[in-house]
């Protein structure tokens, strides 16, 4: 289930940008006590709404609850097996989700979508 975010703009003129948030998709906090910290979108929840885990800090068994209006959402593409996964609700590895966040940013692929 793919749930519509607004990305910002920069400056004026410039249109807002629908983009969709699932699961298996890198994101990163936007304000905060962790901001900039990048996580993976292991849930969506309803239409403002997602549940995201970084491996370390926040697990899969205890993902932290975010607004996606408060996320960062970059267009990294996740493994594919690891996104079906995650979007069929089957169990994913903490190991898993921080090898893919690590990969993920070292490609430079983080950059925001």
């Amino acid at each position: 289930m793919a749930v519509q975010a607004r990305s910002e703009g920069v400056g004026e003129g410039v249109s807002r940008e629908v983009l969709k948030v699932h699961p298996g998709q890198l994101v990163s906090s936007r304000a905060g006590r962790d901001r900039g910290v990048f996580y993976l979108v292991t849930r969506v929840l309803n239409g403002r709404m997602v549940l995201v885990a970084d491996g370390g800090t926040r697990t899969v068994a205890a993902p932290k609850r975010k607004n996606i209006s408060h996320l960062i959402l970059h267009q990294a593409a996740v493994p594919e097996e690891l996104r079906n996964r995650l979007e069929r609700g089957e169990r994913v590895d903490d190991a898993e989700i921080r090898q893919a966040v690590t990969a993920m940013r070292a490609s430079g692929k983080g950059e925001p979508g």
